[in-house]
């Protein structure tokens, strides 16, 4: 631990201001860690940094602005969001998604390269895994991604390992499960444009922002017919990058991990537990399978508790949903910009 704190240094957080990359900074701010947000802000907000927080607007893929970052505020390491990350676009516009994901951030490791920089922890996704072909998935689940959103991401993660052979890059690949809720404070919250995610849109629904939520498919087979998700609390994400982090600095070798709870909630299980915080009832529409939604995905988390020693806290949706609602309610309705 003395290790850690002697070597802590400047943390650059590109897309700081997004919704996990912001909760994030709110977290490790109050870790005493020191911070500089990279965001271009195409879907961060500023509001959602706190005040005195440098916020540098831009592009990854601005070479003399990276340079400047660089020189400027000496990063021990970088804390990797910024990306595009809505499944059915990367369909219709992949060059978007390999540009934004994969094109963009070598320049932020050819900075790294050039300054020393050794420390990288990579926000990942399980759509690198593509359709389960067993439940729940640990980190030995070939990875076959069914879309360029999560072969975006996969392309990233094994870029990040040819640098360690190349030049002694040092990086944690987080692969996230389904993120929700938001900051139990009700300082910041999730917003998005377009928001796809099933929290929100059900409580969207219920203030009266959209008419309905639609449940796509009840057909599949699960127990009530709709699919599983695992939903991981987006703060306990927040802690995880701190102890990837931490992992890091102690000299911990390059890994993998992914992040759920272990335990899977189908949609209809979802919208019921809103009805019973909210005391309301959800308008639902049903409608036809989404293509590429396969019936369940579930983490196996024992990996992240065993190299990193992080286990999510927050396991409960009831907790995801009261927050979310919190801030929905809140001062700003759910909303940086009106």
């Amino acid at each position: 631990m003395q290790e850690s704190i002697q070597s802590k240094g400047t943390l650059l957080i590109t897309g700081g201001a997004g919704y996990i990359g912001s909760h994030t900074v709110k977290y490790l701010l109050a870790q005493a860690e020191k911070v500089v947000v990279l965001d271009n802000l195409s879907f961060g907000h500023e509001q959602a940094l706190p005040e005195g927080v440098p916020l540098v607007k831009g592009e990854m893929n601005d070479e003399v602005l990276v340079e400047w970052l660089f020189n400027e505020y000496k990063p021990e390491a970088i804390l990797h969001f910024a990306a595009s990350a809505f499944v059915g676009e990367s369909v219709e516009q992949p060059l978007k998604y390999y540009k934004n994901n994969v094109v963009a951030p070598i320049t932020i490791l050819d900075a790294m390269k050039r300054h020393g920089t050794r420390r990288f922890v990579f926000s990942s996704t399980c759509a690198t895994y593509g359709n389960p072909q067993f439940i729940p998935m640990d980190e030995t689940h070939p990875q076959v991604p069914v879309n360029p959103y999560g072969a975006s991401k996969l392309m990233l993660e094994r870029i990040l390992k040819d640098c360690y052979t190349a030049w002694g890059l040092d990086s944690v690949i987080l692969r996230y499960f389904n993120a929700s809720g938001c900051d139990f404070d009700g300082e910041i919250g999730e917003d998005h444009n377009p928001e796809t995610h099933i929290i929100p849109r059900i409580l969207m629904a219920l203030k009266g922002e959209i008419d309905s939520v639609t449940v796509f498919g009840t057909d599949y087979p699960t127990p009530d017919g709709t699919c599983i998700r695992d939903y991981i609390h987006v703060n306990d994400l927040a802690a995880a990058h701190a102890n990837a982090l931490n992992y890091l600095r102690a000299g911990g070798q390059p890994t993998e991990v992914n992040l759920g709870t272990g335990r899977g909630f189908s949609v209809k299980e979802i919208i019921s537990t809103v009805e019973a915080v909210t005391g309301q009832k959800v308008p639902v529409t049903y409608g036809d399978r989404r293509a590429g939604d396969p019936p369940e995905l579930v983490a196996n988390p024992a990996k992240a508790k065993a190299v990193l020693g992080w286990e999510a806290q927050y396991k409960d949706p009831r907790q995801h949903i009261e927050s979310a609602w919190k801030w929905m309610n809140g001062p700003n309705g759910g909303r940086y910009e009106h």
